[in-house]
């Protein structure tokens, strides 16, 4: 990565999100900023009902359930709220008169989808990996699923703790009826998925695919339609469904830059030709931790993120110096979050391999110094 490309000054950003964008995304929104393939407007001035930004939004959905193939009965609804919202509008729209979901808790974000979820139903906590700190993905043996739940939920990333799930919960045989959902927010679009084994997905943008603003959510036919009557309109899937995702005003810009990171991935080679990408990345970060007796990442290795590395220097007192260090080297957003502290590294699609090269110089460099 060139931090004086065209003269401007880019750093290495390891943010989690908002999270760095493809730079040849930038390039072509900043191109198109005034005037968008000679409509005399900017995208951000359009209106949603316009044809102009019709086709955007027709070319954006199309291109990401060609990327992710979607098959035909799944709806792509474009929204907004964050997966925060989804946390609601999940249960408000999935239980289908049941009172009970399953929750598998795998760190910070699980948490935050169980606490919600318990003012709409009882939550049972199929199993979870507090015991070790979060450290790992609770093997699907161990689950212990209710008997009429209305869904199973996962947090397929952990983004805070780093955990991933390197495998897909088979749910056909144990609990055929009880559809699986997936908040993956953070590592959408990373790697291949098979959506047919997903009654729904739930995605924030910022991290893989865009901009904040805008939500992405995958959806099987058949579980659209069930909202309980409590629930906000602009929350009921099949209104939206309805409405072609415009229920109310969409995020409109978020959606054409999210198009533009569809198209790229595309030209990359899709989304088995960018998972080799970042599980290089990750394997470059991950070895420089391992080699090392000065860094540490607690997450077993069958279960560590691709997308988000945590670790920790061995002497917590030398953290503000390695993160000034990275600073003056044009590497920024490596604090980790506050509810874990130590170091970390979003390394999402957006994050060339340099970039990680970069970073693991750096780490090197700096063990030597003060290890």
């Amino acid at each position: 990565m060139d931090r004086h490309q065209s003269g401007i000054n880019r750093v290495v950003n390891f943010s989690a999100g908002p999270a760095a964008v493809p730079l040849p995304v930038l390039e072509q929104a900043a191109a198109e900023m005034l005037d968008w393939h000679g409509s005399g407007m900017s995208v951000m001035e359009m209106s949603h009902r316009g044809k102009e930004f019709i086709s955007i939004a027709e070319e954006a959905e199309s291109d990401l359930r060609a990327l992710l193939a979607v098959p035909s009965n799944y709806r792509i609804l474009f929204l907004q709220g964050g997966a925060i919202l989804q946390n609601a509008a999940v249960p408000l729209n999935l239980l289908r008169g049941r009172h009970t979901a399953d929750y598998v808790n795998t760190g910070e974000w699980s948490k935050k989808s169980i606490k919600e979820a318990t003012k709409y139903c009882t939550v049972n906590v199929a199993a979870s990996s507090e015991d070790r700190n979060f450290t790992y993905v609770p093997p699907q043996e161990r689950w212990k699923l209710s008997k009429d739940a209305g869904y199973v939920h996962v947090c397929t990333n952990e983004t805070i703790g780093g955990v991933e799930y390197q495998w897909t919960p088979d749910l056909s045989e144990l609990r055929g009826e009880a559809p699986l959902v997936a908040d993956m927010s953070s590592h959408i679009l990373s790697r291949p998925v098979e959506v047919s084994k997903f009654g729904l997905i739930y995605a924030g943008a910022q991290k893989n695919m865009g901009t904040a603003g805008l939500t992405v959510v995958i959806v099987r036919d058949d579980l659209i339609g069930h909202a309980l009557h409590v629930t906000p309109s602009v929350m009921d899937y099949k209104q939206q469904a309805d409405a072609g995702w415009m229920f109310n005003t969409p995020s409109t810009y978020s959606v054409y830059i999210a198009g533009l990171v569809f198209k790229w991935l595309k030209s990359q080679g899709g989304l088995a030709a960018i998972e080799q990408m970042n599980i290089a990345k990750a394997k470059l970060l991950y070895d420089c931790i391992d080699d090392s007796g000065f860094y540490v990442n607690p997450v077993d290795k069958a279960d560590r993120s691709r997308m988000n590395v945590p670790f920790r220097l061995k002497d917590e007192k030398l953290d503000e110096e390695f993160l000034k260090a990275a600073k003056a080297a044009g590497m920024v957003q490596l604090k980790g979050h506050r509810a874990v502290g130590g170091m970390r590294a979003s390394i999402y699609n957006a994050m060339p391999v340099e970039g990680v090269e970069r970073l693991v110089s750096l780490m090197r460099e700096f063990e030597a110094k003060r290890g």
